[in-house]
């Protein structure tokens, strides 16, 4: 089984090249399930549903978020409806929407998918280590699922990496979102569970982290009120992880980069090495 990761989408030229490219990516490399950060979808800041559902018709699967889900008053109103567009499960309880959901591929396969938030440089929300542990006591890699893949939204590298370590053999895939820069550690961890520090943005990389380059600029240098930010509107690149699961056991057989157009140097995986 082929899963494929998106980096968080900024703006329009975050969308525009997941709108254009991946349809014709996910026939190439036989993929089974997309799952896509879309907390900057909206101008930067959220996700509106018009937008989610534009991506979903387009071959986005399951869209996930971070502490940017709110940024759009409306999300407030649609999410709980949308069992396809996650916030962090470590929300306090009572917040709208869900954290994780488990999907089916069109081969029947069985995917948990969760999203949570660290807390190191972040807004102090509940332990996303304990809310692992309880999904875990719920789900069993190959068992009720097939395969979980987990969206981990945070600042930090160490608390991203030390997560993977914590559920190393247990899911199928760690991936980190929120730096909106690709880490070049992909890699299969000591007990067969694929992981990213992050990866990367679905966006204009001609920009600071996906925003219009002058106002960042001038806020480092002259500590000025200055305008809102806006997302840069350059050509975009797609950029994300493929991993294949052994439909077996649920576990890591291999993990690529993913990142077409723009300006980033391209990685596609050979669709010779990823078997059927």
């Amino acid at each position: 089984m082929k899963l494929l990761f998106l980096g968080d989408l900024v703006g329009r030229a975050g969308r525009d090249v997941v709108v254009e490219r991946l349809p014709q990516l996910r026939s190439d490399l036989g993929v089974d399930f997309v799952v896509a950060n879309v907390e900057n979808a909206a101008g930067g800041f959220g996700i509106t549903q018009k937008l989610a559902l534009e991506l979903f018709a387009h071959g986005v699967d399951c869209a996930t978020t971070g502490n940017h889900v709110w940024d759009q008053k409306e999300t407030v109103g649609f999410i709980g409806a949308e069992p396809r567009l996650l916030r962090p499960v470590n929300f306090p309880s009572g917040t709208p929407g869900k954290g994780a959901g488990v999907f089916q591929t069109q081969r029947g396969k069985k995917i948990l998918v969760a999203n949570l938030m660290g807390r190191l440089f972040m807004d102090p929300l509940d332990d996303p280590f304990a809310a692992a542990e309880a999904l875990l006591k719920t789900y069993r890699l190959g068992g009720n699922v097939d395969a979980i893949l987990f969206d981990f939204h945070a600042e930090a590298t160490s608390e991203k990496m030390a997560f993977g370590h914590f559920v190393d053999g247990r899911v199928s895939f760690v991936v980190g979102t929120h730096t909106h820069v690709p880490t070049a550690d992909h890699m299969i961890l000591t007990r067969g569970t694929a992981y990213q520090s992050d990866a990367g943005m679905c966006g204009d990389y001609d920009s600071v982290i996906g925003m219009e380059k002058t106002i960042p600029v001038q806020r480092f240098t002259r500590k000025l009120p200055t305008e809102r930010l806006s997302p840069a509107n350059g050509a975009g690149t797609l950029c994300g992880v493929l991993v294949e699961v052994d439909d077996a056991t649920g576990l890591a057989r291999r993990i690529d980069p993913v990142r077409l157009g723009g300006k980033l140097a391209p990685a596609q995986p050979p669709m010779a090495a990823m078997s059927d």
